[in-house]
């Protein structure tokens, strides 16, 4: 909750800077993104690469739980086109929105690339919705859907932010599970996102 708070805090200070006109425009290009977005990537990389036991942690998944990932892709489509009558902008552009899967960062950088700031602010502040979803309701979620709710309703942030509270609700045995879940969350959003953005 505490991480979520400081990129809202983030955002919102950016907001007011680019309202009042305190920083310069140059600040806002393409090309400043690009560079942050590489960044960005190089980090996960890095965290991804960084931990040694990783690969025999996805070894000792249960097979079935090996589609978890798929599941929640196809669950945020089905809630995107659920309520994509509620908007203005077509079904492909929301589509790149719920490919975020949470992992806000990333996907509102790239869909500012491709769509504009205005699709971008978008997936920005719906994909730190569901991080804080998850963090607020993990509890009420494990009760009325099972101990994998969480889990898919973390996205691309169960490997990191809302892994402490998955772990604490569902249980530790549900920790490589959740890792597991957000690295694919990770690899798939730069793609899905290129994909719908494409259209």
């Amino acid at each position: 909750m505490k991480g979520s708070l400081i990129i809202l805090s983030f955002f919102a200070t950016g907001l007011l800077l680019g309202v009042f006109r305190c920083v310069p425009l140059s600040w806002a290009s393409t090309d400043v993104s690009f560079f942050v977005l590489c960044g960005l990537m190089f980090f996960v990389g890095f965290s991804i690469g960084h931990q040694p036991d990783t690969v025999k942690q996805f070894r000792r998944i249960h097979s079935r739980v090996l589609f978890l990932p798929l599941t929640t892709i196809i669950g945020t489509y089905a809630g995107v086109l659920a309520v994509s009558f509620l908007f203005k902008h077509s079904v492909s552009d929301l589509l790149a929105v719920g490919s975020g899967l949470g992992y806000y960062s990333l996907s509102s950088i790239l869909i500012t690339q491709y769509k504009g700031i205005e699709l971008g602010t978008i997936a920005l502040l719906s994909n730190i919705m569901r991080e804080i979803i998850t963090l607020l309701l993990a509890p009420w979620m494990l009760k009325y859907f099972g101990k994998l709710s969480p889990i898919a309703a973390g996205g691309a942030t169960t490997m990191d932010t809302t892994f402490p509270i998955i772990v604490r609700t569902s249980g530790k045995e549900f920790s490589i599970v959740s890792i597991y879940h957000g690295f694919i969350m990770d690899f798939t959003v730069p793609f899905l996102v290129t994909l719908f953005c494409s259209f």
